[in-house]
């Protein structure tokens, strides 16, 4: 096989194209269900493992771990599958291929293949872990175009170990020797799959072969700038994106040949952030791990539930394995640490409320500190004992919040963060404090079998849309469905290029007046929003509501100019303009009323739309005014039009998630009432006050049993009109409303 030659020009640009067509609808066979190989089948090896366990060796482990308590963990903790050290950068095991380096401790040993033998005595699935980022001297000498080159040529050293070198993950480390390096630990081993970390690359590459392969591809020069309007740097992108899926492919197909059962896993995949398309995830994959470990600087306590939703965007009903590290995740690089109990526990309840598999990592065979131990090990004895509530096969939430990953390149580029995820991180924080369930979606699959399941869709600034997602939107609506968008959403193309107007002006009854006040780099100062009441009325629209003793609130950092299509008498919010913060003398508006409205509302057909033309969502991130949750949370419910699946009345902030599973749905509360909510470590759980909970049951279905699954207690419950009613007495860190059916 040829890694330079595979595919030509002409053949790139097509199928890149393809590939991130946003508006593409997932494609793919049924699901063979007399095949238990078949990745898309939802049973097989897969869908068993429920407690994951990973141990990280390092290279002077073998010989000096204990081998017998990692295996008696395992079993104490009830863990149905392992993730266990292998190769790449170090061999922990009796490797055959040159230049595979083996660790200096191994001996005549075989660290690997005996956990391997441990885990399969119990029923355990195995995964090995390969690492391909670095290599040592011996593989610079012989193969020195296996190396990461930086932009003026120069061959990298580690950033870490300078001893060490940075190989290029897009050519031929990768596509020849890693490939060899996958099929010996298959073909010895016959493990469940192979799991690599660090695989698609350390940055940037300028070596010989990602210089002629892209030029070979494109007809361009690898670029020099980050900006995603830059043809070069464009066609990068969507280059690196099909060289990693072509390597995704090869490595699973090799591993296939030898092992039909076992799978490629990449750690890989994310939001809007993420680097590989996750809609060709969704499709690929048969299986995924969530490697967000743990917080760091002024990450929210629910970012892990966060992941579960992104991967289940596009995984669907697929198992998805939530990775959390007993240790600190800051920029320091503490891998030696033990995080605090509490916090461990919360990090990884808030993901497994959120469909992952918790699956512990522990860096390092040897035990410096044996805090985290009974943590990881009660957590995991609970999820082995209510295994029956946790196998969900359907998330029962009706409101969906659009993430984007064309408009986080496109659009976002380098200031995606703040561009992009920024908005998002606004308006999650602002539905968790609702109580609101929700799911994550994926612009790619905005088709009505994806989207079906939703009364309304949030877009929280979702700029970049093709004509066709615009199409897919407007169908949605027409259908009944309510959408919520703010800021620039839909005013740009697919490919980040600014349109004459919205894609999405007619649902949203205005258009782009040409200009932007404040924005990324500038901010629109000492700007309010009156509150109006129709005149006829004297009443004040829904979206209003908690807010009626308010005449005015703070507006946002940058607003987009739109005109009004057709007639728009009362608008409930109207602008104020910037005026003079200071001399304080001069603090007073110079126009204290306008009709520009700041956000439109509309039934249009059978459905509902909100719009707000300013950065509401990101500057609730930044600012968390009460009244800016006030707009999110109502113009929700308005655009809803209906009850929610669940209601949770009382104080504190709790993420309410809702399942399905076979013969019973549960209600998982996770409870995120904590001075350090967002900036972790917690220092304990707070207790929150008793918790009314009301919640519908699915299409006519009778309670037949209700039950608390961390309490361990039957509560008093009332069924009533499809509902069942009972009252919390208080939640410490989580509870399970258990509902058979």
């Amino acid at each position: 096989m040829s890694y330079g030659d595979d595919w030509n020009r002409r053949n790139f640009l097509q199928t890149t194209a393809l590939a991130l067509a946003a508006a593409q609808t997932a494609s793919g066979d049924p699901a063979d269900p007399d095949n238990p190989d078949d990745p898309d089948d939802p049973g097989g090896w897969f869908d068993r493992p429920m407690r994951w366990a990973q141990l990280t060796l390092v290279e002077d482990d073998p010989g000096k771990y204990d081998l017998n308590f990692w295996l008696d963990y395992f079993r104490r903790t009830h863990s149905d599958a392992a993730c266990l050290s292998a190769g790449g950068c170090v061999a922990y095991y009796p490797t055959k291929i040159p230049l595979h380096y083996r660790s200096q401790w191994l001996g005549n040993g075989d660290a690997f293949g005996d956990l391997v033998a441990g885990c399969r005595k119990m029923n355990m699935a195995v995964i090995a872990r390969t690492d391909p980022h670095a290599a040592h001297q011996d593989v610079f000498d012989q193969h020195p175009d296996w190396i990461a080159s930086d932009a003026e040529g120069k061959k990298r050293r580690h950033p870490v170990m300078p001893e060490l070198w940075t190989t290029c993950a897009l050519g031929p480390y990768n596509f020849e020797f890693m490939t060899e390096v996958t099929r010996e630990i298959v073909s010895l081993y016959k493990v469940d799959g192979v799991f690599s970390n660090r695989w698609a690359g350390s940055g940037m590459c300028y070596c010989e072969h990602c210089r002629e392969n892209f030029r070979s591809a494109s007809g361009l020069e690898l670029p020099r700038t980050n900006n995603p309007q830059d043809p070069a740097r464009r066609a990068y992108i969507l280059w690196r994106q099909q060289r990693l899926f072509d390597l995704w492919r090869l490595w699973d197909a090799e591993i296939r040949k030898i092992n039909p059962a076992a799978r490629f896993i990449p750690n890989s995949g994310g939001g809007a952030l993420g680097d590989l398309d996750m809609k060709t995830i969704g499709e690929e994959a048969a299986i995924m791990f969530a490697d967000r470990q743990a917080r760091s600087g002024l990450t929210a306590a629910w970012a892990n539930g966060k992941n579960g939703k992104e991967y289940r965007s596009t995984m669907g009903r697929k198992p998805i394995g939530g990775i959390f590290s007993v240790g600190v995740e800051e920029p320091y690089r503490w891998k030696d640490s033990v995080q605090n109990g509490p916090e461990i526990r919360l990090w990884a309840l808030d993901g497994i409320a959120n469909g992952l598999r918790p699956w512990f990592t522990k860096f390092g065979g040897t035990l410096n500190d044996r805090r985290w131990l009974p943590v990881v090990e009660e957590l995991y004895a609970w999820l082995y004992r209510n295994e029956r509530y946790l196998r969900n096969e359907q998330p029962l939430a009706r409101v969906g919040m659009v993430y984007s990953q064309q408009t986080a390149r496109f659009y976002g580029g380098p200031q995606a963060r703040q561009k992009v995820e920024d908005h998002t991180l606004g308006y999650y924080q602002a539905l968790v404090e609702a109580r609101i369930p929700f799911e994550m979606v994926h612009d790619g699959l905005l088709d009505a079998e994806h989207i079906g399941q939703f009364a309304a869709l949030v877009f929280p600034n979702i700029a970049a849309l093709s004509i066709a997602q615009c199409e897919q939107i407007r169908q949605y609506v027409a259908r009944g469905g309510g959408i919520v968008a703010t800021h620039e959403t839909s005013l740009y193309d697919e490919w980040g290029v600014r349109r004459a107007d919205f894609g999405l002006a007619d649902l949203f009854g205005a258009s782009f007046d040409g200009a932007l006040n404040g924005g990324i780099d500038a901010r629109m100062q000492n700007s309010y929003l009156r509150l109006e009441a129709d005149p006829r009325s004297g009443k004040r629209h829904a979206i209003l509501a908690g807010l009626e003793d308010a005449e005015r609130i703070i507006n946002g950092v940058s607003r987009v100019h739109t005109r009004t299509n057709g007639s728009y008498p009362n608008p409930p919010l109207t602008l104020i303009p910037s005026y003079p913060d200071l001399p304080m003398e001069e603090v007073f508006p110079r126009i204290p009323k306008t009709d520009i409205p700041e956000v439109y509302v509309r039934e249009t057909g059978k459905g509902r739309v909100v719009y707000f033309p300013w950065d509401i969502d990101r500057v609730f991130w930044e600012v968390l005014s009460v009244d800016h949750w006030k707009l999110l949370r109502n113009a929700v419910d308005w655009a809803t039009n209906e009850p929610r699946p669940v209601s949770v009345i009382g104080p504190g902030t709790i993420d309410v998630t809702v399942w399905r599973q076979r013969g019973s749905m549960t209600v998982h509360l996770v409870n995120l009432t904590n001075p350090m909510m967002l900036k972790g470590p917690i220092r304990e759980f707070i207790p929150t006050p008793p918790q009314k909970v009301s919640v519908r049951l699915p299409g006519g279905a009778k309670a037949k049993k209700v039950q608390l699954l961390v309490s361990g207690r039957s509560p008093k419950v009332q069924e009533a009109n499809g509902a069942v009613q009972l009252t919390i007495d208080s939640i410490l860190d989580h509870e399970v409303v258990a509902i058979d059916l």
